[in-house]
Formats: C-alpha cells, sequence, structure tokens
C-alpha cells in the first residue's frame, strides 16, 4: 500500500476530533451546543492561510439538507401523525398484552420488534416510530424512559444488519465491491443480524440494571391513580376490571343499581364493541359485559365474591383508555354563580353530562368519601372527580366549574384520521422498498400527506420534530467530510495496518472491524464504508498473495456490518434522537455502550466466520 503523507490540514482535523470527543465526554457545553460551535469553528480555520481546504465555507451548512437529516425530520413528523390518531396507543397496549409491565418482559417485546421492523426499515424511521409507543408504555406502567429507550435505541441499530436493505452501509456494500465479485443476498447477513439483535435483549435482560441509568431527577412518567388518592386525599382506591358472567343476575340492571347495592363506582363499560368511560347511572348492563371498577380492595374483593365475577389482576379491555395519559384524577372547583349549586350529583347526570365520576366532595377541610351522590353542592367545594382528560378539556370551557388541575395531557386524538395515517406511511414505505427514491424523498411524501390530509396541523408537525437532534447531527456532518476529504482517515487506516504487519487474518479481519467503529463514531456510517470497503478487499487481495485464507467478500462485509457498532457516543442518528427523551448523558452511552461495542465485535466477527 502507497504511504500516506501526514500534512498539517490532517493534524488540525485530529485536534477538532479530540475537542469534539472532550467537549462530548466532559458536557461542558450542552452537546448540541458542541457540535454547533464545532461546525462555526471549521468554518473559521478556512480563513487561515494553508486551511483553506478543511471546509468550504459555501457547503458549511450542507448537513441541513442532508439525506439523513431530512429524513430524521420526516420520520419525525410521521411518527407524531400515527401516534395522533392513537396508532401508537393500541401497539403499545398490544405489546403490554403480551409482555405484561414489568421491565424485564417489555424491554425484550419492544426492542425485538423495533429490531425485526430495522430490518427492512431506516433504524432511526424505525426508532422514532416507536418513540411514542415507549412514551405510552412509560406512562402507563411507570417504567422510567430512561430504562426504556436506550434497549430500544441499540436494537434499532442491530436491527439494520438482519437483511441487506437494513442499513445504509449494507446497501451500499454491492455497489462498492470489485467487478467480478460476487454480490451478497437479500438476507445473507441475516444469521449474523438475528444474532446480533439476541446479543442486545440478552444483554439489557440480564445487565440492565448495572448499565441502564436512571436519569438524575427523574420520576415516574406517570403518578399511579392509586397513589394519587392516598396521598392527597386518603382516598385508598384501586381500579380493578370484571366481566361480568350470564349467571350472576348483573345483567339487566342499570349502572346506579349496581353502585347502589355495592359500595364501588363504575368508571368504564365495554359492551357491544362500545367502550365508555364515566357511563351514565341509568346505562343498562348486558350480559358478558366488562366493567372497569373502582373502590377500596375490600370492597372490590367483597363485589367479587358476592357476584361470582373474578377480578382481574390488570386491566386489559381498559388498559388504553385508563391509561394516565387518557384518563386521571381531577379537582374541579365549584365558582360562586354556578348553576349547580344546591342541586345532587344524581340530579345533575354528572357522568353523562360532563363525563365525571365524583369520587369525593372537598368541603373546607374536610374530605367527604361516602354518599357524595346524595350530598346537595355548595359553592367552593372541590369535586375530586375520575374522567377522560378530553372531558377535562371540555369543562375548561364552562363556566359553572373552575379546573384546579393544570398539568393533564391536552391531547387531542384523531382516531378518524386513521385511514390517512395508515395510507401515507404504507406508502412511504413502498418507496423506500421497492423504488430507487432517496430515502427523504420518500419519507417526506408520508410526512406532508400527514400534514395535507389534517392528520397533523403544520404547527403540530413543527413541534414533532426535536430540533436538538436536527442540529447535532447537522453540525456534525460537516466534520465527518473535513475528516474524508483531508485524508485523515485514510492516513490512521493506513497507519493501524502497517504497525500490525504480519498478523492472521482473524487479526486483520478484527482490526478492520475496530476501525470501522471507530471510524462510524465520528463521521457517517456510509463514508466509513466507502472509505474502508476497498481498503478492506486490498488488504485482503495482499493476504490472500501472502498464502493466508482471507476472502475479500467478508472483509468487506466486515466493514458493512461493523459501521453498524456505534454505541459508545451520541452520534448515530438513533443515539442522538432518544438521548433528549431518555435524559441521557455522554457517560451513559459510554457506560452501556462500551459493553455492547465489545459484544457486537465478538458476535459478529464469529458470526461472520461461521457463516461464510
Amino acid at each position: 500500500m502507497q504511504e500516506i503523507a501526514f500534512t498539517p490540514q490532517m493534524m488540525v482535523v485530529m485536534g477538532l476530533l479530540g475537542l469534539t470527543i472532550v467537549l462530548f465526554v466532559t458536557e461542558v457545553v450542552r452537546i448540541d451546543v458542541a457540535a454547533v460551535s464545532i461546525m462555526v469553528l471549521l468554518g473559521l480555520l478556512s480563513l487561515v492561510p494553508g486551511l483553506e481546504s478543511i471546509s468550504d465555507p459555501h457547503r458549511l451548512f450542507d448537513g441541513f439538507a442532508s439525506n439523513a437529516v431530512i429524513s430524521i425530520i420526516a420520520v419525525m413528523i410521521i411518527g407524531a401523525g400515527l401516534d395522533k390518531t392513537g396508532i401508537m396507543s393500541r401497539v403499545a397496549g398490544l405489546i403490554m398484552r403480551s409482555g405484561g409491565t414489568t421491565e424485564k418482559r417489555v424491554v425484550p417485546m419492544i426492542s425485538g420488534t423495533v429490531g425485526v421492523i430495522s430490518s427492512f426499515m431506516q433504524n432511526v424511521g424505525a426508532a422514532a416510530l416507536f418513540l411514542p409507543v415507549v412514551s405510552r408504555i412509560s406512562a402507563r406502567t411507570g417504567l422510567k424512559m430512561s430504562r426504556l429507550l436506550m434497549p430500544m435505541g441499540f436494537c434499532a441499530i442491530l436491527g439494520g444488519t438482519i437483511t441487506m436493505v437494513g442499513s445504509s452501509p449494507l446497501i451500499l456494500l454491492n455497489d462498492l465491491l470489485p467487478e467480478g465479485m460476487e454480490p451478497f443476498g437479500l438476507f445473507d447477513v441475516t444469521p449474523i443480524g438475528l444474532a446480533l439483535v439476541a446479543t442486545g435483549i440478552l444483554y439489557f435482560v440480564f445487565l440492565g440494571r448495572f448499565v441502564l441509568p436512571v436519569t438524575k431527577g427523574e420520576q415516574p412518567t406517570a403518578e399511579s391513580t392509586e397513589e394519587y388518592f392516598q396521598r392527597v386525599y386518603g382516598l385508598d382506591f384501586v381500579i380493578r376490571e370484571v366481566r361480568l358472567e350470564d349467571h350472576n343476575g348483573l345483567a339487566g340492571r342499570t349502572v346506579g343499581e349496581l353502585e347502589a347495592e355495592h359500595p364501588v363506582i363504575v368508571i368504564g363499560t365495554f359492551m357491544n364493541g362500545e367502550l365508555r368511560v364515566g357511563p351514565w347511572s341509568g346505562l343498562v348492563l348486558e350480559p358478558n359485559a366488562h366493567l372497569a371498577l373502582l373502590g377500596r380492595h375490600e370492597a372490590l374483593e367483597s363485589f367479587a365474591a358476592r357476584s361470582a365475577n373474578p377480578l382481574k389482576d390488570r386491566l386489559d379491555v381498559f388498559g388504553d383508555a385508563l391509561a394516565p395519559n387518557q384518563s386521571g384524577i381531577a379537582e374541579v372547583v365549584l365558582p360562586p354563580g354556578s348553576e349547580l349549586i344546591g342541586k345532587k350529583v344524581t340530579d345533575i347526570a354528572m357522568r353523562k353530562t360532563y363525563g365525571l365520576s365524583v369520587l369525593g366532595i372537598h368541603r373546607g377541610e374536610e374530605t367527604i368519601r361516602s354518599g357524595v351522590r346524595e350530598i346537595p353542592l355548595l359553592a367552593g367545594d372541590t369535586l375530586v372527580c375520575h374522567c377522560r382528560w378530553d372531558s377535562l378539556a371540555h369543562i375548561e370551557k364552562n363556566r359553572d366549574f373552575v379546573v384546579i388541575t393544570s398539568e393533564y395531557p391536552h391531547e387531542e386524538l384523531r382516531p378518524q384520521k386513521v385511514p390517512f395515517a395508515l395510507t401515507f406511511f404504507l406508502i412511504a414505505l413502498a418507496l423506500i422498498l421497492f423504488t430507487d427514491l432517496r430515502l427523504s424523498v420518500a419519507l417526506l411524501v408520508g410526512a406532508v400527506g400527514m400534514i395535507l390530509s389534517g392528520v397533523l396541523s403544520m404547527d403540530e408537525a413543527y413541534k414533532a420534530v426535536s430540533w436538538k437532534t436536527v442540529f447535532l447531527l447537522a453540525s456534525l456532518i460537516p466534520l465527518g467530510a473535513a475528516v474524508e476529504q483531508t485524508g485523515t482517515a485514510a492516513w490512521i487506516a493506513h497507519q493501524t495496518l502497517t504497525y500490525l504487519g504480519q498478523v492472521s487474518p482473524w487479526v486483520l479481519q478484527a482490526t478492520l472491524a475496530i476501525l470501522a467503529t471507530f471510524f462510524t463514531l465520528v463521521m457517517s456510517n456510509v463514508g466509513a464504508t466507502v472509505l474502508l470497503v476497498p481498503l478492506a478487499v486490498s488488504i485482503a487481495v495482499a493476504a490472500q498473495g501472502m498464502g493466508m485464507d482471507a476472502d475479500p467478500r467478508v472483509f468487506a462485509l466486515t466493514v458493512a456490518i461493523a459501521t453498524s457498532n456505534s454505541f459508545l457516543i451520541p452520534t448515530h442518528q438513533v443515539n442522538a434522537l432518544i438521548m433528549g427523551p431518555g435524559g441521557y448523558r455522554v457517560k451513559d452511552f459510554m457506560k452501556a455502550g462500551g459493553i455492547m461495542t465489545v459484544l457486537f465485535l465478538v458476535v459478529s466477527l464469529v458470526m461472520l466466520n461461521l457463516v461464510f
């Protein structure tokens, strides 16, 4: 291999790389601020004589229009659109029904699902689409986002190695192979990718409690209803689900009659395919109806024993509707002049009219917990209610109430837009899989379709984008370009291999994998692939000439797979995407990603040599 001279430009670029890593690790400034600062510094260096070639000031901001950044913006909008229609909530419910609510069961379900999706969809797209799913699961289970997002993100990256269309380097690989060399088939890498995804899942299942952070000051995403009752009003109520059996005699009776006989409150019903939260007292119960009951534990057990209806351990039918992001406890006050003063809850038909299930009345310094439906209401009474958040949003506009609860999800779901959301999502997916259209354009088709069809407003689309992620990635792209254009990456690779000298093919292959891992941390994985694949093929051919058993195809594939080994710092698009929502710091990635990086190298190298 021809000697590569070390130039002053290379020295400056290596200094910038070192400064970037120091800023990321120490977090003297925010990571996105650090990235923007490095980009600006690159532009200023072009004024220094002799360093003009480091960067082109006219193309310094090309990163903001890059394929990767535009793709991320588009996929965030698509994900927000799917979430707005309630689709992601249903997916979250399905995962929870299948995987339960504990971390050791939820993590494999989420991570495995995202890993499989990443095999045919860009990993950042899969991660962005599942971000709202993880958020909803966190809200419903109380599991911290920081315990769920990193396993999901890592497995999204790993899933990109399952097929030859799962990641940009693998898509690009066949075009980089020398003419006459057999290209790789779509599923040639599947055993390797599946082994890597399985390794990632097992890693977090068994070692997650040691390596996953609990971000400082992070609280459970949502306080459970039971905890809220007990802490604020001393109402030690719980919510349970029950299915009415045909033989118990409750079918044909009304909600009000059931509540009159049992000290429980029916806060939800599901009959004939229709789910109601806060059903009115005159609603007639039908055989096989599902009820969500609220009451003291003893009262619920008594109801189950007397009516021969066993209680379910967790919410199933009502899992979505009664999730903390959909409904919960609210406090509303009756102001002077309210037309409800002097009336009873039963007279008003509070549930039917306003969607409020009154649990207690706080009057003066006393909280009335029993017989609340028959007590005349007074000015200044605080009604402790269970309701849907959309019902509470409507009540805020009613002069008969003053809503005290302010921090609740003001989310307007648009289930009627599900057909549009699914249609444009599938169109974008089809364009990605079956056409040569650039990823960013294909995804923008879906994003623009979401907006034009009314799934999202333009303002909602803007809010859906994590601009911290956008600026972080767009600002790092010029640095990656400088590493390539100045020959710094080629010099590092050449010096490393020259230093190794005569070694076994295994060592050469491992060295290439480590080099690819390093380069993908400081530059684009596509750039690392373009740089190292020709070098890997040349090294393998040279090794063959020396009598070694080195396969150029395997060496090239080693590089393409190893460029997915990007877990140490949040420079990969997926890691940058989850950093903000998970509240992660760079040291969190270094802690969990360090072990994952080693596991990736070991498993990928072993599987490459077993499969090929």
